[in-house]
């Protein structure tokens, strides 16, 4: 029972990254109609600007706000940039537009920091850990999970009660009509992006505690393609699906890795994706559906 227990907490932990990042992609498609597979070089922003901030000597708590400022900021200018004069293009065109993102922000941190993986230093709590009826919870977890609910909560409050989520939601169900309303456009997708950015910078710094900080060029690719599965299962277009998906994920990635034979432990990436097939196939619209669009 207690091993059990033990995964339960692991795959909580596992899976609230996951949904932040879901949460992130899921935004900017319920507005924008892209899926955008450079979200994950916002989280390589938000970490090589934390690497940045270590070597000028910067406490911890300002490494962190430095890289979700970044992670925002970043997220911001590539919509402004890279996707915004597309903005009306066929949806093909905005995917190649996202892969052509990636490949620069990763081609430029390769140039001109190293291809080669660096630390960025974690404070000494976050290797601790607490025993609980011989369940241990590493501090790291205890972190990713109090952060992903404070999140979701917060984004939730945000939707409901304030103009702009509202004028999210509305643009979300349907882009044209909320502008004739006078919803502005370009102020919406800006903030879409913006939230995006933000939630990319948070989980962010939860996959550094996780890893022991380590950086690379390349670090936020597993990541984008996890919380593009989390909102295939949970259904393209709804928020609430993302996180769900992510959830999901999550628990299905430990069960399959404390489950599987240590020989093919390696497989569990496999066997998740051929999940996902066969979901696509069953049930394209997901869990939920794309109905349930900006609702919570």
């Amino acid at each position: 029972m207690t091993e059990v227990i033990q995964q339960i907490v692991n795959g909580l932990s596992l899976g609230s990254t996951y949904a932040l990042l879901a949460l992130g992609l899921a935004i900017v498609f319920s507005i924008f109609g892209l899926v955008n597979f450079a979200y994950g070089e916002l989280i390589t922003i938000a970490a090589y600007t934390m690497l940045l901030c270590s070597y000028m000597g910067l406490p911890w708590t300002l490494q962190i706000i430095a890289g979700v400022l970044a992670a925002v900021v970043g997220s911001v200018l590539m919509e402004q940039i890279a996707f915004k004069p597309v903005r009306n293009a066929d949806p093909t065109t905005m995917i190649i537009t996202s892969f052509g993102v990636a490949i620069a922000i990763q081609a430029i941190f390769t140039m001109t920091v190293s291809a080669r993986p660096r630390a960025v230093p974690q404070p000494d709590w976050t290797a601790t850990s607490v025993t609980i009826g011989g369940i241990i919870i590493p501090a790291y977890q205890i972190l990713t999970i109090t952060v992903t609910v404070v999140a979701l909560v917060l984004m939730t409050v945000m939707l409901r009660k304030t103009r702009i989520g509202l004028s999210m939601r509305a643009a979300a169900e349907d882009f044209g009509a909320a502008r004739l309303l006078g919803v502005r456009a370009n102020r919406v997708v800006s903030a879409a992006f913006a939230l995006s950015g933000l939630l990319a910078g948070v989980a962010a710094i939860l996959i550094l505690t996780r890893t022991g900080g380590v950086v690379e060029p390349t670090m936020g690719l597993g990541p984008v393609l996890k919380a593009f599965v989390a909102i295939v299962i949970g259904g393209i277009g709804s928020l609430s699906g993302a996180v769900l998906g992510g959830f999901i994920l999550g628990f299905a990635e430990v069960a399959l890795r404390a489950g599987l034979p240590s020989a093919v432990t390696g497989l569990a990436d496999g066997v998740l994706f051929a999940v996902v097939v066969i979901i696509i196939i069953s049930r394209p619209e997901g869990i939920l559906g794309v109905k349930q669009r900006l609702r919570t």
